[in-house]
């Protein structure tokens, strides 16, 4: 083949290299992004339904075994699943929006960590244990009244 011939397919090829150099990227980093959330949520919304089938079946504890037994474990695998239902809050709200507002991150450590001092209250844990995640709670309980009063959207609405 003669330099003629061949500058067709090499004007092609450069055509094609300057179009992938030109490719905004921040398209495909989103789409990606959006592919793998939605599998995210598809996974938090099973794991969800499951739960509660779950809680639903342990109704028949109280048949089985003590009440108090029964109702305490239907409690923590309730509180367990608002845990989820917040990090479900926080996916959504990071699918439609783009970005994680930190007072649901906190929320949702703070659901979690009430139902950890609760199953561990239940189980008779000792003291210790339970005043250091009290302590804990009372921490994120603070950085959450810090967050919402330093909000950017607070600071918006106190200048209209």
């Amino acid at each position: 083949m003669t330099f003629s011939e061949l500058q067709p397919r090499i004007n092609r090829i450069n055509g094609f290299i300057d179009r992938v150099l030109d490719t905004d990227l921040t398209d495909v980093w989103m789409k990606g992004i959006k592919a793998v959330l939605s599998l995210l949520i598809l996974t938090i919304l099973t794991a969800l339904t499951g739960g509660v089938i779950k809680t639903f079946l342990d109704i028949g504890m109280l048949l089985h075994a003590p009440v108090e037994i029964g109702l305490r474990q239907i409690i923590v695998d309730t509180l367990i699943l608002l845990a989820v239902v917040e990090v479900f809050k926080t996916t959504v709200t990071y699918f439609s929006e783009g970005r994680v507002k930190v007072t649901f991150i906190v929320d949702t450590i703070l659901v979690v960590m009430l139902t950890e001092i609760i199953s561990l209250w239940f189980k008779d844990a000792d003291h210790a244990k339970l005043v250091s995640l009290g302590a804990i709670l009372l921490a994120l309980g603070a950085i959450r009244v810090v967050a919402v009063r330093c909000s950017p959207a607070h600071g918006e609405s106190a200048g209209k």
